[in-house]
């Protein structure tokens, strides 16, 4: 038989990837979400509005409005199954089915809106469409394009008595009405001018306008119910911290709502502020942001979860972290890396409290500790800006810590082609590191000047590529054990000694090696465009290169030391190596799903040292121990085979 398969016996580490690689593949279906994610969403919203329509104090006041609603919530249902599966799908098929039951049985609006409204926030939050404009939305141009194309049915103020519209069936909606508008977002009324709504005159004008016209449509005529809203809504804005950590971004303002507001604001003051930033969408620039909306969602959190909405507390807990610690986690890291340590655990703890129905009074107490810290971290990195040799240091060390383990697995698959006398493999590994470091500065590219990279989208790629890399290496690791034992080293390169690497061995080789030079270069790079910005380039490119410098002298001392190994001690370091590389990332990639949200957090009382990947958190800890107790029991069968033979 020719094959020539080097990692023939990676059985274990095969089937681990596999899962890792289904999870991945999982997540990026999800991401790339289908067309009728936008249409169900819309459908929610309008079901979220019009069932007021539909029924009044448990009776149904609109026999054809009831059944309209009963069969777009069925309708809603039936599309969120036939989505691709996503990790909350389950959830999501719960929120729908209970949302059907509210309807049949006559619920209340405001339980029907809120039910509606939370199902429609999660499925953008599974399954990611454009929710908002590249840019602020030119109102002017939306004026005028609302004479032109909008005015002859909805009329010329939005009341709904256009000339057209009087004769219409059903008649144009009143865009002033404020009880109706307090229910719509920007993003609402974006969507109906793109899909038009099903059964009435209103029309599609995807193929008529552009986004940027649509968004600059639905954000003027979101203006029509408040006309009010200037100056005083100018000064609502400025003056009211809750009200700019609520709305923390373009985005964030085109999905908001006066009556997901009102509960913080009061609803006279978030009309007013509605009012003001749909007519002044810029102003959000003026919004918080870094420590100081953490602190603000941290508040807006336990007073959610006091009034008794636990899933608004869990996801303003999240946002505290994701969008307010984790922006300004590379500076607080150069100045006070314990500090930012003690707040990831510390607020990890807080979402899982959330989620355990704990008492409101000890939520409130871990919140005052969580801002105790966050107070801190104010300070920290709203202090002048940081010295050349602290911005030197910085880089070195963030380069160095994050190279170490990618450097290691390099080297390891390097020294082994050789060892096996696959020189002609060597070019696999070598293309996999330098296209990680050329999709590394693709990275920066598009977090520079394309998109910004999310905080939770951040984490994610951490800790799934984290856990796949470990649970490689975990295969890796016990296959160069099984070999280093009882001679079988030297029978298996006896055996390959005269052979080439197939395909899919290389592509094994390839893939391996971009993966995991590739999860450190874009932790490291989106480290070093938040470092980029305290003026100290020149510093910076001066750490980088002595990083380098550091990281290139280990690779040459650890590629000259294997060579003078002898084959069967250099099969047993690079096992240890290898497994101890699969603990650490283990570690570390249950870190980044905790801190992502999606693993709960329980803390341990243990020392959290990061380039171990120990972490003082039991589930991060238990699953080191779990690929621990796995590689002990992989080197136990693997002598136990060997006596045996």
């Amino acid at each position: 038989m020719r094959s020539t398969r080097i990692f023939k016996r990676f059985d274990l580490g095969r089937a681990l990837a596999l899962s890792a690689l289904l999870t991945l593949a999982s997540v990026m279906h999800a991401a790339d979400a289908p067309s009728s994610v936008s249409q169900t969403w819309q459908m929610l919203d309008y079901l979220a509005t019009d069932y007021a329509g539909a029924v009044n104090n448990g009776a149904v006041i609109s026999a054809s409005e009831y059944a309209e609603m009963r069969e777009f919530a069925r309708n809603a249902r039936e599309r969120i199954r036939a989505l691709p599966p996503a990790p909350a799908s389950a959830a999501l098929q719960q929120q729908a089915d209970q949302l059907v039951a509210s309807i049949d049985a006559k619920a209340s609006q405001a339980q029907v809106a809120r039910e509606a409204h939370a199902l429609a926030d999660a499925l953008l939050q599974s399954y990611p469409v454009p929710t908002a404009p590249v840019h602020a939305p030119d109102l002017a141009r939306g004026a005028n394009l609302y004479q032109a194309q909008c005015a002859a049915c909805h009329g010329a103020g939005g009341h709904g008595d256009g000339p057209v519209g009087l004769s219409l069936t059903p008649r144009p909606v009143d865009f002033t009405s404020q009880q109706r508008a307090d229910q719509r977002s920007a993003l609402s009324l974006y969507e109906v001018i793109t899909q038009g709504v099903a059964g009435t005159p209103m029309a599609s004008y995807a193929s008529t306008l552009s986004s940027d016209d649509r968004w600059a449509l639905a954000y003027y005529v979101g203006t029509l119910a408040y006309p009010a809203a200037t100056a005083n809504g100018a000064r609502a804005w400025h003056d009211n911290d809750a009200a700019r950590s609520d709305i923390a971004s373009l985005s964030e303002l085109s999905r908001a709502r006066v009556t997901q507001l009102s509960d913080t604001l009061g609803t006279e003051q978030a009309r007013l502020i509605m009012g003001y930033l749909r007519a002044n969408p810029g102003a959000v620039q003026q919004a918080l942001t870094g420590i100081a909306l953490a602190r603000a969602r941290l508040a807006s959190s336990t007073a959610a979860y006091r009034a008794g909405n636990v899933d608004e507390a869990r996801q303003l807990a999240l946002s505290a972290y994701l969008d307010g610690v984790e922006p300004v986690e590379a500076q607080l890291n150069t100045r006070d890396g314990e500090l930012r340590a003690r707040i990831e655990t510390a607020m990890g703890a807080y979402r899982t409290a959330l989620s355990n129905d704990t008492s409101g009074d000890e939520i409130a107490a871990q919140a005052a500790t969580i801002d105790g810290l966050l107070a801190r971290a104010g300070q920290v990195t709203s202090a002048a800006a940081s010295s050349p040799l602290t911005i030197f240091l910085g880089a070195l060390t963030i380069l160095v810590r994050e190279g170490l383990e990618a450097l290691l697995v390099v080297v390891a698959l390097l020294a082994f082609l050789r060892k096996a006398d696959r020189h002609d493999a060597t070019r696999y590994v070598h293309a996999g590191w330098l296209l990680a470091l050329l999709a590394g500065a693709l990275t920066w590219a598009v977090a520079s000047y394309a998109i910004s990279i999310s905080g939770a989208s951040r984490e994610l790629t951490e800790g799934l590529s984290s856990l796949f890399a470990a649970a490689v290496l975990l295969g890796v690791g016990l296959w160069m054990h099984q070999k280093s034992i009882g001679g079988r080293w030297q029978s298996y390169l006896k055996a390959k000694m005269a052979t080439a690497l197939d395909r899919k061995s290389a592509w094994f080789v390839f893939g391996l090696t971009f993966i995991s030079v590739y999860r450190e270069v874009f932790e490291t790079i989106l480290f070093y465009t938040a470092l980029w910005n305290e003026g100290q380039g020149h510093w910076l490119l001066a750490g980088i290169a002595a990083g380098a410098l550091i990281l290139g002298l280990i690779a040459y001392v650890l590629l000259r030391t294997s060579r003078r190994l002898p084959l069967g001690v250099f099969f047993s370091v690079s096992s240890l190596i290898i497994a101890a590389l699969a603990i650490v990332l283990t570690g570390k990639g249950v870190a980044a799903l905790q801190e992502a949200g999606w693993t709960a957090v329980t803390v341990a009382p243990v020392p959290s040292i990061e380039l171990l990947g120990i972490y003082p958190t039991w589930q991060s800890l238990l699953a080191q121990l779990a690929v621990a107790l796995m590689l002990a029991l992989g080197f136990a069968i693997n002598r136990w085979r060997a006596r045996a033979a």
